[in-house]
């Protein structure tokens, strides 16, 4: 048994966490926050959309975030949603409906009718919908915490809001701080992502619902109690500050457009958070002077953790550690 220290309790932090305890190996996890799962991790969609996510990306998010469901479902028993995604376009911008469809698979086309069935609160506002059946989501925040129990029962600690014991040696560090990383990591950068929660009794969804927009695309991801996460922008800059104005707006018009209840709906919650990303949005393993760092998660951090994390723990269990290698 080795001992390891993990920098960072948001997604990456913790799966990696758990993935080397799952080996017999022994954890410390530090955070500079006082609980898991602040910064982007805190303000995720939590979709497991590996066929969707393919629209915008390499193959490899589509085979590595097919495993994503499971493990989570192992992990945190009863976290995973398994309704699917919905994906919609108006009138208007239904060619970006087809195109979504030509780069993508694991799809059928709905109409009107089939798509009313599926999603009654969406009855006659679409001619349209593709939906990808095999696709999942969760709550992030309430998986983090679940997960986060898993670890202490495994044996892992926490040491939040402070450095890990000075005396303690570490077999390997594994770096997973996100946007605290970007400065020390070679080609890393910051996008901010913004989102806001509403709260509505009129609306029922079951499952994600993507509204495609040649500017200001959305996807509005159901929660417990009427509520929904509506998201999310990708502005290329590492300001953290509050959502901008012209965000709130173009947020709250689309998630009108998907359905006028909308538009009556509490606005209860806003929040932005920094995703490091590399040139190709796509994650690494990336050798650091004193272990590892899971680096450049991006949009996919619930999706393609276990993949990275199952890949980090191995290497690290076995006494292997790589200068960069890209997960393919």
């Amino acid at each position: 048994m080795s001992l390891f220290l993990v920098k960072g309790a948001g997604v990456a932090g913790l799966a990696v966490a758990y993935e080397l305890l799952r080996r017999g190996e022994d954890v410390d996890i530090v955070d500079y926050q006082d609980t898991v799962g602040h910064g982007a991790s805190f303000f995720a969609g939590g979709m497991l959309a590996p066929y969707c996510e393919r629209e915008g990306a390499e193959e490899a998010v589509l085979t590595l975030g097919l495993e994503a469901a499971d493990w989570w479902d192992e992990a945190v028993p009863g976290s995973v949603i398994r309704n699917g995604t919905l994906v919609v376009a108006q009138l208007r911008d239904l060619a970006d409906l087809t195109r979504f469809a030509s780069r993508t698979t694991g799809h059928v086309w709905l109409g009107r009718l089939e798509l009313a069935e599926l999603e009654p609160s969406l009855a006659g506002r679409f001619d349209k919908a593709l939906f990808f059946e095999n696709e999942a989501h969760l709550d992030p925040r309430r998986a983090l915490t679940e997960l986060a129990k898993a670890i202490r029962n495994l044996g892992g600690r926490f040491h939040f809001g402070a450095e890990p014991p000075t005396r303690t040696k570490y077999a390997a560090v594994l770096d997973c701080t996100g946007p605290a990383a970007i400065p020390h990591i070679p080609g890393l950068r910051g996008v901010r992502g913004e989102m806001l929660y509403l709260e509505s009794c009129e609306v029922t969804l079951k499952r994600p619902v993507r509204m495609l927009h040649p500017r200001h695309p959305i996807y509005v991801v159901p929660r417990d109690d009427n509520r929904f996460m509506v998201g999310a922008t990708m502005i290329e800059t590492d300001d953290d500050g509050p959502i901008s104005a012209r965000s709130l707006m173009e947020l709250l018009n689309a998630a009108y457009a998907l359905h006028p209840a909308f538009g009556e709906a509490r606005v209860v919650e806003t929040g932005v958070g920094i995703r490091p990303a590399f040139a190709d949005n796509f994650p690494r393993i990336v050798e650091t002077n004193d272990g590892l760092a899971i680096a450049g998660m991006y949009r996919h951090g619930f999706l393609l953790a276990p993949a990275m994390a199952k890949k980090a723990a191995t290497r690290l269990s076995n006494g292997a550690v790589l200068r960069e290698e890209m997960i393919a």
